[in-house]
């Protein structure tokens, strides 16, 4: 196997004077014994595969997206450009790209499950899409970039699938995005109506295709994907920037002119293209989204005191609730009839679930923008239950409780590069005379 070391270029712009807190902060975490652990176990699992974790079959691309950087430290090169080239293999002709692929073995129709796409260009493989979520694309395209960033095999662009390159079908998935999910009234792209980055819709048993019943609504999870997307399309294929940066620029000015409110100093849930699938009485804008607001962060969409405010009624929400890190999802939750799939409820799942798969990212958020101390403190509650639990459950209960899959490499992956991230600003900091 290959093993690289991780590079996080942004790291570098991080400050680390020489006073005797920051000396004190970084002893602290080149000496905290869990963090190696940690480390080592999100290794481990990594090694066992590709798909989300042992409770599923299928690579989803807004999972791989965030451990293929975690991937790249053990298995060749060759392997996860083959994870990447099926997703453009199994590529829409309108330039979406599917949610997930599975062996087509193992793919059984079924009325009420997944509908199964298939391509010619992919003898191995089928596909499904998930189309109540509008982060496909973006994902994608984010993956790309830091398997790129990571290996430096800039020839993968150049890799044809069909007629068509992986740069030219990385253009065409953001066209896709432009051409069918994109809301002329409000300059943004949008989705159904979903819990925050969430991927179950209000309405249907199920929730994971659009229906006649679906609402359509922009939120912030999606566009700031986009943002990042463009980000990164126009830096791996800088001949398409003349198109996407005016469209990058007025995504960003709308997503805060639409989404943002000023006055609460957050993000509003939803903006419906038509009306809100929710009572009058039903303020739904008390609702604070910790994982859209992450990922704006990323999209450096906040400024250094919004963030710091961000992360305030983050920590104020944990305390609320009593969850056991900033990886709630939100808070309040969304009541019990708001959505119809019954693992919906209060506190369930999507629903309020605490979810170190975008605690994480919020982590890495902290550091990039110099708030490391904060980070730190916040990130040790998320490596405490990886070794308590001796796994890296998919969520957690309020009550700090496990969930779901227990080597949910998501988790493995966005922990692995916090902590690594920390570990960099400490070398640093204990370099220094």
């Amino acid at each position: 196997m290959m093993k690289r070391t991780f590079i996080f270029i942004s790291v570098l712009l991080i400050s680390c004077t020489n006073h005797g807190t920051q000396k004190e902060l970084a002893k602290k975490i080149l000496t905290n014994q869990e963090f190696i652990e940690v480390k080592n176990r999100a290794l481990e699992v990594v090694k066992t595969g590709f798909n989300a974790g042992d409770g599923y079959g299928e690579v989803w691309i807004r999972d791989y997206n965030t451990f293929i950087e975690l991937s790249a430290e053990v298995f060749e090169p060759k392997e996860l450009e083959e994870n990447l080239l099926v997703f453009f293999r199994l590529q829409g002709e309108d330039g979406n790209i599917i949610d997930g692929f599975i062996p087509k073995a193992k793919a059984v129709p079924s009325e009420d499950g997944y509908q199964y796409i298939y391509s010619d260009l992919e003898p191995n493989y089928c596909g499904h899409k998930n189309t109540v979520e509008t982060d496909h694309e973006s994902s994608l395209v984010q993956a790309v970039y830091k398997y790129i960033r990571k290996t430096g095999n800039t020839a993968f662009l150049n890799r044809k699938v069909g007629h068509l390159t992986v740069a030219e079908r990385m253009v065409k998935s953001m066209q896709f995005l432009r051409d069918h999910r994109w809301s002329d009234q409000y300059g943004l792209i949008f989705g159904a109506t979903t819990a925050d980055w969430g991927d179950v819709q209000h309405t249907h048993p199920w929730g994971v295709y659009i229906t006649d019943e679906t609402h359509f609504c922009v939120d912030i999870y999606d566009n700031a994907m986009m943002l990042i997307a463009l980000d990164n399309l126009m830096y791996l294929v800088p001949e398409s920037k003349p198109k996407w940066h005016p469209i990058r620029e007025e995504l960003a000015i709308n997503t805060m002119k639409v989404l943002w409110d000023e006055h609460n100093q957050k993000f509003i849930p939803h903006i419906y293209l038509d009306k809100s699938p929710y009572p009058d009485d039903f303020n739904e804008n008390e609702i604070y989204y910790h994982g859209g607001t992450a990922v704006a962060i990323e999209a450096a969409l906040l400024n250094k005191e919004q963030i710091k405010i961000s992360l305030d009624k983050m920590v104020a929400n944990v305390k609320a609730s009593g969850a056991g890190s900033i990886g709630l999802t939100m808070y309040p939750p969304y009541p019990a009839w708001a959505f119809e799939n019954k693992g919906m409820y209060p506190y369930g799942y999507q629903n309020g679930g605490d979810w170190t798969w975008f605690g994480g990212r919020m982590i890495q958020q902290l550091i990039k923008n110099g708030f490391v101390e904060e980070a730190y403190e916040q990130l040790v509650p998320m490596t405490d239950r990886v070794v308590k639990n001796n796994g890296f459950y998919e969520w957690y209960t309020v009550k700090n409780e496990p969930e779901g899959s227990g080597t949910f490499r998501g988790s493995a992956g966005v922990l692995y590069k916090s902590i690594q991230m920390l570990t960099d600003w400490a070398e640093r900091c204990r370099c220094l005379k």
